[in-house]
């Protein structure tokens, strides 16, 4: 099994683990660090309502009394505002815990790939110095890592081409489970 599958595969046993420890925690109210690890795989796994009310659930004397619990919280607006050069900023601003440290480089990791996957769809071409920005790399790293994508980077103009990404398969549905569905819809509107 792949290396990316096996560690999404414990992040979501972590995931589930830290939502049980919040909600059978003495009195109500969890630890910082089960905070700070619930928030984290939220923004991990790119929930931002759950982070959102988790941050809004989470008492007062605990968000200030916890600097590491802000900083990944502001991660967190980053990543609301959509600000990905800032994404990177505020991950690498703070120096993580050993419990948080692999989480938000996964979320670094991430978010590269998100960046990297809407840069591909809505992009015929962009800048090198907008294009690295997004995907939090220098130019130079940026402009290998679009080469070993197979993209087209011009040194002269410092644009990169973005490959399109292959279309999802659309799944054929067989006529007659086609005429099945249709039929079930139209007797439903007649009744």
């Amino acid at each position: 099994m792949p290396e990316a599958v096996l560690m999404d595969e414990n992040y979501n046993k972590l995931l589930e683990q830290c939502e049980t420890q919040e909600l059978e925690a003495p009195g109500g109210i969890a630890t910082p660090q089960v905070y700070g690890q619930l928030l984290a795989l939220y923004l991990l796994h790119n929930d931002m309502n759950n982070g959102r009310y988790l941050w809004k659930r989470i008492p007062q004397a605990v968000k200030t009394s916890n600097m590491e619990l802000a900083a990944i919280w502001a991660v967190g607006q980053r990543i609301w505002q959509r600000d990905f050069p800032g994404i990177y900023t505020a991950i690498a601003a703070h120096p993580w815990s050993e419990c948080i440290q692999p989480v938000m480089e996964a979320l670094q990791e991430a978010t590269r790939r998100r960046a990297f996957g809407l840069v591909a769809q809505a992009y015929t071409s962009i800048t090198a110095d907008d294009f690295a920005a997004f995907v939090g790399y220098s130019v130079e790293e940026a402009v290998k890592g679009v080469v070993n994508q197979g993209w087209q980077a011009d040194p002269n103009t410092r644009m990169v081409m973005p490959r399109k990404p292959d279309p999802p398969p659309v799944s054929m549905v067989p006529n007659e489970q086609q005429l099945a569905r249709l039929t079930d819809y139209v007797a439903f509107l007649e009744n």
